[in-house]
């Protein structure tokens, strides 16, 4: 599990961010990408990466101010061209509305997909999605539209079968280990009844990953971000903004990192970052939050970050 990011700018294309997009890539898991956010130019930004356009099943949007999505229709379209292979089905979740931007522009470009096109428009808090791998929840943050975050759960993986326990007791190889690991009792050869529970190791915990749009301070982001290994935090002011951060519905970089140690997550991630901030401010803002949490990083066009498993769910401080 990656977290790739396309997009680290607030607001417009900058020569060295582009608009919010980030990708979560769950390829050793799933075989899939899921894309948080397409603001305009995104399909360029994947044209600089190794993602495949046609790994890319799932895509939610948090908000539908213009900075987020604009670059569906190019992407959308594109994506119908992609070395001759047919493309798998897509589904948009995000905000009511977001189904009428993207077929009207469809509609209006004359523009056909080869692909089924299916749209999950979000209301009622709670969970989106669930199978036998994933969990993904939502909910509102504080923004001037309605706007929303999400909360990716993986689940638990199941324990390693102890095979040096096994050979210990002289119990050979074969299709017997595989009874033992779905946890059945066997009899061997000899008479010994060996229970398959005895020989499990503990469950490996699943990961928990939260990508946020954007908002200003409010309870909802430490009830998303509860124990994630992995918070993605928009920055759009820096330290001694917070009235005005309040006031355009943003975030302060301490905001941020507040919220990150008050939920115990393990990483903060901080992207959203505006124009104003180059240079040595962007190393500030990075060092503002470091003071309150020290797991933080302000990330850049084309960071990827690889989420480790856990050996436990304590805060980072």
């Amino acid at each position: 599990m990656k977290i790739e990011f396309l997009g680290t700018g607030a607001g417009s294309p900058g020569k060295f961010r582009n608009v919010t997009a980030t990708a979560l890539k769950l390829l050793p898991e799933i075989n899939e990408v899921w894309l948080f956010d397409c603001g305009e130019a995104t399909q360029h930004q994947i044209l600089r990466t190794t993602i495949r356009p046609r790994k890319i099943t799932k895509i939610f949007i948090t908000h539908l101010h213009g900075d987020h999505i604009f670059g569906l229709p190019g992407f959308l379209s594109s994506r119908s061209f992609q070395n001759g292979e047919e493309p798998s089905p897509l589904t948009i979740y995000g905000p009511v509305g977001v189904e009428d931007f993207v077929r009207t522009s469809l509609r209006v470009s004359r523009s056909k997909l080869a692909y089924k096109l299916n749209f999950v428009e979000l209301d009622a808090e709670g969970t989106i999605f669930e199978d036998e791998r994933f969990k993904v929840s939502f909910r509102y943050l504080e923004h001037r539209i309605p706007c929303l975050g999400y909360r990716i759960e993986e689940k638990d993986y199941p324990g390693e079968l102890q095979v040096e326990k096994l050979k210990e007791l002289r119990i050979p190889a074969g299709p017997i280990y595989g009874k033992l690991k779905a946890g059945q009792t066997v009899t061997l050869a000899d008479g010994r009844e060996i229970n398959g529970n005895d020989f499990i190791g503990p469950a490996k915990k699943g990961r928990i990953v939260t990508i946020l749009g954007d908002t200003r301070s409010t309870p909802n982001v430490a009830k998303l971000a509860e124990n994630a290994d992995v918070l993605v935090h928009e920055s759009t002011y820096g330290k001694g903004e917070a009235k005005l951060a309040h006031s355009y519905y943003h975030s302060t970089c301490v905001q941020a990192a507040q919220v990150a140690k008050k939920a115990n997550v393990k990483h903060l991630l901080l992207t959203h970052i505006s124009a104003r901030y180059v240079g040595q401010m962007v190393k500030t803002l990075q060092h503002d939050a470091q003071e309150v949490f020290k797991r933080t990083k302000v990330v850049k066009d084309f960071d990827v970050i690889k989420i480790p498993f856990q050996e436990n769910r304590g805060g980072a401080k």
